[in-house]
């Protein structure tokens, strides 16, 4: 058996004000026609059955998310009662899973990057759950650079090895943090550097064996979890566990100390579609190098990025910036600030102004 783990728990803070609280980035249509959760199920259609793809989320999404996906099974879409970050959302998709079949392949993905090429995607996803099928393998996929990005962590690989499995696959020496413009470059120059995709492929079996030995109080509270899973109180102990645990990504909880582990390196389109400027790279600009979508005229404005709705906006002798209106809120922003929005947010909270949010 082959199951997807698709985690739609963010928020998608860089996307405000289109994405909210209660409609977070995944949620919305970026890319697209349809939502991003949906482009993810959809590309893994023809690969995994409908009934193998699970969903973990926060309550206040579990609804819409269930509207969006109807054919994906009520009971696939996990409720956490609380963000925990990806070790903990993985750790808890893991044991519904084992309820199934303890030895699945599980794919883990995030709900909310696009990817152009799904024939390639899907190749590399089969090649993956093959080598995670062989033993206690944990693999993910790292993302050719195009350019020294400093946004994104990184994979650091050893050479090929030819001695277990095909020659697309590479040892992994250790993950790394978002680097300086100057170490990006010399990432990319070096050859041995992925972008790392937060995409990873392993058995549930070896998940739960790694959890168990690098993570020991999230095991605990899995296993009383567990436990509880046919008992009436099992919303209760959930939400106790959860409360009891620290908040850590799967790559530093398990990644950067387990052994094992394997790259793949992707060159099928990917994009995190990370903030507003990420739109630059997915649609194409106008002879002035602007993104317009909505009741827009424009006059000597270049290289901007304006979405609208049913309200015109008018701009006129303006330059590399984000122009987003929405019913209840409008952001004006300089392009280089895009990864800062989040920071508009805070002051809303301070500014009790959270009916924005």
């Amino acid at each position: 058996m082959i199951a997807a783990v698709i985690m739609a728990g963010g928020k998608g803070e860089r996307f405000w004000p289109k994405s909210r609280i209660r409609l977070p980035k995944q949620l919305i249509s970026l890319t697209g026609e349809k939502t991003m959760i949906q482009e993810t199920v959809d590309r893994l259609k023809t690969y995994i059955k409908q009934n193998d793809i699970y969903v973990v989320t926060g309550e206040e999404y579990a609804s819409p998310i269930s509207h969006q996906l109807p054919d994906v099974p009520a009971e696939n879409i996990i409720v956490e009662p609380m963000g925990k970050n990806t070790a903990v959302c993985i750790g808890l998709t893991a044991l519904h899973i084992a309820r199934k079949d303890p030895e699945a392949v599980m794919i883990v993905l995030p709900s909310d990057h696009l990817i152009k090429n799904k024939e390639n995607f899907l190749s590399i996803l089969d090649e993956a759950a093959s080598i995670a099928k062989q033993g206690e393998n944990l693999v993910t996929i790292g993302i050719t650079p195009t350019h020294p990005e400093t946004g994104y962590g990184y994979i650091h690989f050893e050479d090929k090895i030819d001695s277990k499995f095909c020659d697309s696959v590479y040892k992994v020496k250790k993950f790394v943090e978002k680097p300086d413009k100057a170490t990006a470059k010399k990432y990319m120059d070096s050859g041995k550097y992925l972008w790392n995709s937060g995409m990873f492929i392993w058995k549930v079996s070896t998940i739960l064996n790694n959890i168990k030995k690098f993570m020991p109080d999230l095991y605990k509270s899995l296993m009383v979890i567990n436990e509880a899973f046919d008992r009436d109180n099992c919303a209760q102990v959930l939400y106790e566990e959860y409360a009891k645990l620290q908040s850590v990504s799967i790559d530093y909880g398990i990644m950067e100390h387990a052994e094992n582990i394997y790259v793949i390196p992707g060159i099928f389109g990917w994009d995190d579609v990370g903030s507003w400027t990420s739109l630059e790279r997915i649609h194409d600009v106008d002879e002035y190098g602007n993104i317009i979508r909505g009741n827009i005229v424009h006059l000597d404005t270049k290289q901007c990025i304006i979405e609208g709705n049913r309200k015109l906006i008018a701009t006129l002798g303006v330059e590399d910036l984000i122009i987003v209106d929405t019913e209840d809120a409008t952001l004006i922003c300089a392009k280089e600030k895009a990864q800062q929005v989040k920071d508009l947010l805070k002051m809303l909270k301070e500014n009790d102004a959270e009916k924005y949010l």
